[in-house]
């Protein structure tokens, strides 16, 4: 991470039948611990993550349930964006979404790399 920066970036691609998902969820929440401003950008099958239930689909012992750790990463702050065109691709709509889960597409991720945040993917 340069000098300085506060900010990292998460992309994810894995979706409920994945324990990546929940990794990457872990290392969000250990991004607000560590005093990180974390933002997640999903897309493909990561899109259910934020669907209303779907996060309740999967727990990867012996980590927290993705639901909490969903729910303590938007309480402490984190952003998660969905990817329009693969939200649009399901069938859902804004309505079908966790609250706060804001439908954006990826010219926000690049204005924060542009910024200087770190990234991860999964």
């Amino acid at each position: 991470m340069a000098a300085g920066t506060d900010k990292l970036v998460i992309l994810v691609t894995r979706g409920i039948d994945s324990e990546l998902s929940s990794v990457a969820f872990t290392i969000a929440n250990g991004g607000l611990t560590a005093g990180l401003k974390v933002s997640m950008f999903l897309t493909s099958t990561a899109i259910d993550l934020v669907r209303k239930n779907g996060q309740t689909m999967t727990h990867v012992q012996p980590l927290e349930p993705l639901a909490a750790m969903i729910a303590d990463f938007q309480k402490r702050g984190g952003v998660i964006w969905a990817c329009p065109p693969c939200v649009k691709s399901r069938g859902y709509e804004q309505k079908d979404l966790l609250d706060g889960v804001i439908i954006q597409g990826a010219s926000a991720m690049h204005a924060e790399i542009k910024a200087g945040a770190a990234t991860l993917s999964f």
